[in-house]
């Protein structure tokens, strides 16, 4: 049984920082892409940051230089260190997995969420 499990999300002023993790069980983290998604009130779910089985990296320029991502193939564990966080970070964070990059619907197993809000 596949599942993921999100948890680090909370309530954090502007410029501040917030580190999420999620957790595989009956997953191989290091043989698929893996991601982190948000998804806002009354708006689409949309990609944050993927990681490939190669380490390879994505993120969205909304992201980019204030989010990392990171996966230890070992504790089959997925990372999202966040900072500089903005009021437009407000979102429920989802972590995903066996997809393809920031193509939402390749993605076959979703957490259930972590809120954040900024």
């Amino acid at each position: 049984h596949v599942q993921l499990v999100e948890s680090g999300g909370g309530s954090v002023q502007a410029g501040g920082s917030l580190r999420l993790s999620c957790e595989a069980s009956g997953w191989l983290f290091r043989t698929v892409c893996v991601a982190w998604f948000r998804q806002a009130p009354g708006k689409e779910r949309e990609a944050v940051a993927s990681i490939a089985s190669d380490r390879g990296t994505n993120y969205a320029n909304s992201v980019k230089g204030r989010f990392t991502i990171s996966k230890d193939n070992a504790k089959n564990t997925l990372d999202l260190q966040m900072n500089n966080l903005k009021p437009e970070d407000t979102a429920m964070y989802f972590c995903a997995a066996d997809g393809w990059w920031f193509e939402r619907s390749s993605y076959n197993v979703w957490g259930q969420g972590t809120q954040v809000t900024v």
